[in-house]
């Protein structure tokens, strides 16, 4: 096999293992029964359900970031790491959630108003409410949100 000298990277994003939830990880079809690997599952990675801070741009249009830049971004949200997988999720969803309100200051109904959407990611939770706002404070304590005033926050990062 011959390799071409033309090829370049042209964008590199890391993602740190601890954004890795289940949601996330989107199982495929096994191979055929006649593939040589047959009943072989792979994965995808459902990047647009990774939050935007779990992605470090290392390359972007062939402009590789400054390594200080890099090492300087992953500290921050190394601060997010948790070793217990469901924890893990519930932080996640919830700092997503956070991401897709369009205003930097926003309040605890704003939040509520993903009720729904994080019921249906966590079916065995039914006290969904309360879990967020827990999810809240951990968020804040780990400084990506502050604490405004009772039911309002604002993003930090």
């Amino acid at each position: 096999m011959s390799y071409s000298k033309d090829y370049q990277v042209k964008d590199l994003i890391l993602i740190p293992k601890f954004f890795f939830v289940e949601s996330i990880i989107e199982k495929r079809k096994p191979l055929s029964p006649t593939a040589r690997r047959a009943g072989w599952v792979g994965c995808n990675i459902v990047f647009g359900d990774v939050p935007t801070q779990g992605r470090i741009r290392i390359i972007e249009n062939q402009n590789i970031y400054d390594t200080k830049e890099i090492v300087e971004s992953y500290a921050q949200i190394k601060r997010l790491q948790t070793n217990n997988l469901e924890s893990r999720g519930w932080l996640m969803d919830v700092l997503n959630c956070v991401n897709e309100i369009n205003t930097t200051d926003f309040s605890l109904q704003d939040i509520y108003e993903f009720t729904e959407h994080l019921q249906e990611k966590h079916i065995n939770n039914h006290n969904i409410e309360a879990k967020i706002r827990q999810q809240l404070q951990i968020l804040r304590d780990k400084g990506f949100i502050e604490f405004i005033t009772r039911g309002h926050y604002r993003k930090i990062i």
